[in-house]
């Protein structure tokens, strides 16, 4: 029997950063790992710059998520101020707000294009592996009772219902999702007035997103695998917002013979 911690997402925006080359800010249709361990660390109280600490947490937990409903693509359009090219030449700007550092005359402004999810929900399934710094019960405590304020990929998408952390101990991957039980489910049907039907009566099959290297293992047992892809989202550097590549396996629950 393996131990899972297992927790749902849910808000009218989310925001699940990919690749991004100038003024255009895309986002995947569910949560990449890198944005659900940035949650858990703000749950824990980890402050950017504990690099340590951050490595830790990206390298001691297994990750899938269901999704439940990709939601609806919204693109906004902002305006952002940046530094000129001769201040980018003469120093590093590592954050935003070394960026906006300088004076008000050297700053220019520029179009982007940002994108969001509407009323995405999704389930998340984190594991313990050898170098998990805490145990499970100790990230449930803390997405319970977060030091800091939890929000979906950006801090203009707060959290709509509760996250109901639970730890539950399962056979395999499969068994534990299908064994979650969450009290908000009759809470849907008002957070998404305005759609027609409830958010999950519109939910036609879930798909699920795993670990690519739980293939041939017995926690994989009862995945109908797809195919494997690539994503960047294994931390490199938290301070430095650097990301490198992870491999993932979409697919679905195989229906029970029940």
């Amino acid at each position: 029997m393996v131990e899972y911690l297992l927790f749902r997402l849910y808000g009218p925006m989310a925001a699940w950063g990919r690749v991004a080359v100038g003024e255009v800010r895309g986002s995947d249709a569910y949560p990449s790992k890198s944005a659900v361990l940035g949650l858990l660390a703000a749950a824990l109280g980890l402050r950017r710059e504990d690099e340590p600490a951050h490595e830790r947490l990206a390298t001691g937990y297994g990750f899938a998520v269901r999704v439940d409903a990709s939601g609806m693509l919204l693109r906004d359009y902002h305006t952002v101020q940046v530094p000129g090219q001769s201040h980018l030449k003469k120093r590093p700007h590592f954050t935003r707000r070394d960026e906006l550092s300088i004076s008000r005359e050297d700053l220019h402004t520029i179009l982007s294009t940002r994108e969001y999810r509407c009323d995405g929900l999704y389930t998340i399934a984190l594991w313990i592996r050898d170098t998990a710094p805490h145990p499970l019960g100790a990230l449930q405590a803390a997405l319970e009772q977060p030091r800091f304020p939890l929000y979906l990929g950006r801090k203009s998408c707060p959290l709509a219902l509760p996250l109901e952390a639970q730890v539950i101990e399962a056979s395999d991957l499969a068994t534990a999702f299908t064994q979650a039980r969450f009290q908000c489910d009759s809470l849907l049907q008002y957070a998404v007035q305005g759609h027609e039907g409830d958010l999950l009566d519109r939910v036609v099959e879930p798909t699920l997103h795993w670990e690519a290297d739980l293939k041939d293992t017995a926690q994989a047992k009862g995945l109908d695998e797809l195919m494997t892809v690539v994503r960047r989202d294994r931390l490199r550097s938290r301070r430095r917002w650097q990301y490198a590549e992870r491999r993932e396996t979409q697919g679905r629950i195989k229906p029970s013979k029940e």
